[in-house]
């Protein structure tokens, strides 16, 4: 087992795969000017190895990353909650790389039996041995989403199963909202949703190298071009690919595929995604929620106003909301419990509602935080301005307030890329509908939550029993 540094990381970018952006096929991702931002932001999980060992490293005498080691136990779910929002505290309150294939990989090492099982735990040893970066597709384009997978007019708007021989499965078809595929070693690839017999073509799962031929990735444009780091604190630093990943006729190699043609695991195989990738995303989520209350406060304080009723109150529900999230991610772990082959679950009713409270409450906090900080967030000078020495002097006059121009400036600005500019429309959507949409964790809550104790409670005090 190994550990790799995040100049291996990034050497290992520099390969045959086929990325396009903003139009063009590109070269390297490692080397291109644009998307360079985001793989130093992905290189943070093998930097962490390096500054806090105590935490992203697991193994003893033969260490490998604590993202991929599998949790057995209350405490060591609790100490991955605790890697993950370290990492994400590094990235500035976004996702990194391998928090989400560890989440996939744990899935995939839950719900699997027999000789697929197999497959899946020599991909993890492997995993751990080349320390490997993976990036997870799951969500089909879905095309009409009133009709099954089978019943769609075309049959590749979910990746399905194409060719079978001896030796190898061939794929064809897409999957989007691919975070990482761009920037990752590996995609490891997982079924959508529940499927029926009809659609066994497509109860797919594998992995394959991201230079795997006919995998053909294009990531979106959003948050392109460079960014000022006075206007865009946040965005001019940290920066996630999202991309449209395409198999266009893909031949897989069958030792790398863990479902084929099984429609009865499709379901529980994304469920069991989805456990570890909501515990995942109320964990990395608490550094951008201290980023909200950190900012409500300090702006408060420079804008002269932090003494006035109504903003001791917007602060407190923030911190209230914040603090929530919180402990119900604490609790995710602390109710957590042994499942298939004693890999420990995070507790879905405490997931599921830690997910909901941050989706459903963040458009509101971000409200009160452009409430508290005012109008400048989206009339405000820009680092131009700011660096002309002439210009400059005119905004130290007239934009100082309770503190002086610069640091009332730079927190606004850092305020306006969270919440007012492409950036927070950015985390704006992710809050609506990564890591499942507000619908779906409330179908969680409701599909995991047991009313037996509670209807017992009531029967016995309306004697009833």
């Amino acid at each position: 087992m190994g550990l790799r540094t995040a100049k291996e990381y990034r050497d290992g970018l520099r390969d045959g795969r086929r990325v396009f952006y903003r139009g063009q096929r590109i070269g390297s991702v490692a080397d291109h000017p644009e998307l360079t931002l985001a793989v130093d932001h992905s290189a943070h999980c093998y930097d962490i190895a390096q500054a806090r060992p105590e935490l992203a490293v697991a193994g003893g005498a033969e260490p490998y990353s604590a993202f991929y080691r599998v949790p057995r136990s209350a405490e060591q779910l609790r100490a991955r909650g605790e890697l993950i929002e370290a990492v994400s505290r590094l990235g500035g309150g976004i996702i990194v790389l391998k928090e989400v294939g560890s989440d996939a990989m744990f899935a995939l090492l839950r719900t699997l039996e027999g000789e697929e099982l197999a497959r899946a735990e020599a991909f993890h040893e492997r995993v751990c041995r080349d320390d490997l970066a993976l990036a997870v597709a799951q969500t089909d384009v879905k095309g009409d989403r009133a009709l099954a997978p089978h019943q769609q007019a075309d049959p590749d708007l979910y990746l399905r199963i194409v060719g079978e021989d001896a030796d190898s499965i061939t794929v064809r078809g897409a999957k989007c909202h691919t975070s990482y595929s761009a920037n990752a070693d590996e995609l490891v690839v997982l079924p959508t949703r529940a499927m029926g017999p009809q659609d066994a073509d497509y109860a797919v799962s594998f992995a394959i190298p991201v230079d795997t031929p006919g995998l053909n990735i294009y990531v979106s444009p959003y948050l392109a071009g460079e960014r000022d780091p006075f206007d865009f604190p946040l965005s001019s630093q940290h920066k996630m690919l999202e991309s449209l990943t395409v198999f266009d006729d893909v031949r897989v190699p069958k030792d790398r595929v863990f479902l084929n043609r099984r429609p009865e695991l499709a379901g529980p195989l994304a469920l069991a995604f989805v456990d570890y990738h909501r515990f995942t995303a109320i964990n990395y989520k608490l550094p951008l929620l201290d980023l909200l209350v950190g900012s409500a406060s300090l702006i408060a304080e420079y804008n002269g106003i932090a003494r006035a009723g109504h903003v001791k109150d917007k602060i407190t529900q923030l911190i209230a909301y914040a603090e929530t999230v919180r402990g119900l991610a604490e609790l995710a772990a602390l109710r957590s419990r042994p499942g298939t082959r004693g890999i420990q679950q995070p507790d879905p009713v405490a997931v599921n509602t830690a997910k909901y409270t941050f989706a459903h409450g963040f458009h509101d906090a971000t409200a009160k935080l452009m409430d508290l900080a005012g109008g400048l967030l989206a009339t405000g000078p820009g680092g131009e301005d700011w660096a002309n020495p002439e210009i400059r002097a005119v905004l130290e006059k007239y934009y100082a307030a309770a503190v002086p121009a610069e640091p009332r400036l730079r927190l606004l600005n850092l305020i306006a890329d969270l919440t007012a500019r492409d950036y927070g429309g950015y985390q704006a959507v992710l809050a609506t509908h990564a890591e499942g949409s507000l619908e779906a964790e409330k179908l969680q809550i409701a599909r995991t939550y047991d009313p037996a104790r509670a209807r017992a409670y009531v029967s016995r005090h309306a004697g009833l029993a």
